[in-house]
């Protein structure tokens, strides 16, 4: 009969110096052996008398544990590989003194400026035993896509701009993260020289006179070019500055 897992272990995220257990169950034919495992980074290694259905941890660093069960007939199966996630740097009061496992965020995502086209990052991470689970929201709607403590967004549009939170949750409960605000915008409105000078002599020297901004537009991609957008922007310029204004004037 083969080796049958009835209880994975399950992955936890917890504060540095938290101690915990990881659970392993199986049945077989045979009276059954068990020996567990950890990987840190790329260094896979047997550990040392962890021969038990139970693994106690100290948890000092992140590393990923797996349990082997093996029988009298050299039959043998792997658990699910689980990730003990510790958390170096905790603020002061984290976790509760009463902690459940209950999910509690420890790191909030940051307001966001981001130019279209430009990747889009925001982080949230939560303690919780187990493992939490994430979720974001933008402007309360969920993101489907989203379902983990990184949000990745490789070319960010306008429609990707919003009031983003993120959501833990655990078998224990939920947390929720802070609500921050992303701005997806383009970049600078590239003036040619001459007229980038005169538009900065106008705003910043003469800000308390009368200012006129005319735009003629001849050259329409939809739209049937009009007669005379030049001619109307001279005529009206010299007008304007008989009357006072100090005139910017732009083509197309």
């Amino acid at each position: 009969t083969a080796i049958a897992i009835t209880e994975q272990p399950v992955s936890v995220s917890v504060p540095v110096g938290y101690s915990l257990v990881l659970r392993c169950r199986a049945q077989g034919s045979t009276s059954l052996q068990y020996q567990w495992f950890c990987q840190h980074q790329s260094d896979c290694r047997l550990i040392p008398g962890a021969t038990n259905q139970d693994l106690p941890i100290t948890a000092e660093q992140t590393q990923l544990y797996t349990c082997r069960v093996n029988d009298l007939h050299r039959n043998a199966v792997f658990s699910n590989w689980v990730k003990v996630e510790v958390h170096q740097c905790v603020a002061r009061g984290l976790p509760p003194r009463l902690w459940q496992g209950e999910p509690v965020i420890v790191l909030n995502p940051s307001e966001q400026r981001v130019e279209v086209g430009q990747p889009l990052q925001l982080h949230c991470a939560a303690m919780g035993v187990p493992a939490p689970s994430y979720q974001w929201y933008r402007n309360g709607n969920l993101l489907e896509q989203h379902k983990r403590k990184k949000l990745w967004i490789t070319h960010a549009k306008v429609s990707d701009s919003g009031t983003y939170l993120c959501c833990a949750s655990n078998s224990h409960g939920e947390h929720w993260s802070h609500a921050v605000d992303v701005h997806i915008g383009g970049g600078e409105v590239i003036l040619p020289p001459a007229e980038h000078l005169q538009l900065f002599n106008l705003v910043f020297v003469l800000a308390t006179g009368k200012i006129a901004l005319l735009v003629g537009n001849n050259r329409y991609q939809h739209h049937p070019n009009l007669l005379a957008p030049v001619r109307d922007v001279f005529e009206l310029s010299h007008l304007l500055e008989h009357l006072g204004f100090q005139v910017v004037s732009l083509l197309d």
